[in-house]
C-alpha cells in the first residue's frame, strides 16, 4: 500500500513583455510541462501557488489552470519581492501535491531561461525546456 504525501512540485518560466496574452499563455505551457512531466491530475491537487516578479501586473497567472482544465483546485497568486540580482519577468508555479512518490522522483520544470534560478538542481532529476533544448531525467 503506497503511502500519499504532500508533495511541491516547482517551476518557472520568463516573458519578453508584460501583456496579458503572454502572461497567460506561458504560464499555460508550464503548468501544461509540470503536468506532464509528472503525471499530474486535478484530483490529487490540494492547491496551487502562483507568482510573478514586480514587473509583471497585465493578468493573474492563475487564471491558465482554466487553460488546461482545472476548475476545482484552490488557486492563488502573488507578487514575488523584489530583488536587485532577480530573474525579471518571471512567473513561477509551485503545485502541493497528493502523491506517493519520493521527492527525488518529481520533476521540477523550468522553461525560457529560467533555469538560472536553480543551476543547483541541474541535471539530477529534472526537466529543463528552453528554446534551444531540452534535457531530461
Amino acid at each position: 500500500m503506497s503511502v500519499l504525501m504532500c508533495r511541491g512540485v516547482r517551476g518557472a518560466t520568463t516573458v519578453s513583455d508584460n501583456t496579458a496574452e503572454l502572461i497567460v499563455s506561458a504560464t499555460a505551457e508550464l503548468l501544461g510541462a509540470m503536468i506532464a512531466a509528472n503525471g499530474i491530475e486535478e484530483e490529487q491537487v490540494a492547491s496551487v501557488f502562483f507568482t510573478t516578479t514586480p514587473d509583471l501586473n497585465m493578468a493573474y497567472p492563475a487564471q491558465a489552470a482554466r487553460k488546461v482544465g482545472w476548475w476545482s483546485v484552490a488557486l492563488i497568486g502573488a507578487q514575488e519581492i523584489e530583488t536587485p540580482n532577480g530573474l525579471p519577468m518571471t512567473i513561477r508555479i509551485l503545485i502541493h501535491w497528493n502523491t506517493s512518490k519520493t521527492l527525488n522522483e518529481i520533476v521540477h520544470v523550468y522553461m525560457h531561461g529560467a533555469e538560472k534560478l536553480r543551476p543547483d538542481l541541474y541535471p539530477k532529476n529534472k526537466l529543463v525546456l528552453s528554446d534551444e533544448k531540452e534535457k531530461q531525467p
